[in-house]
């Protein structure tokens, strides 16, 4: 059955007539704009996922250090 199926669905891709249809400056700039939202997502979820760590350890460095409290006082 499965290879039916991928018969089927390659006959239906290259029975496919082209579109000649308009691509407006809108949808472009919709695009363009879809593209820019991936591109900065993607740097931010990986920003984020070097920075946590980097967070945490210097949290950890300001807590062990006994010798800064003592200097307040």
């Amino acid at each position: 059955m499965p290879k039916i199926a991928i018969l089927l669905v390659l006959v239906a891709a290259m029975s496919a007539t082209p579109a000649y249809a308009y691509v407006g400056p809108g949808s472009s700039l919709g695009a363009v704009g879809v593209f820019i939202g991936l591109v900065a997502t993607v740097l931010l979820a990986l920003v984020s996922f070097v920075w946590y760590p980097f967070k945490r350890l210097a949290r950890r460095v300001r807590r062990k250090d006994p010798a800064a409290g003592n200097k307040a006082e």
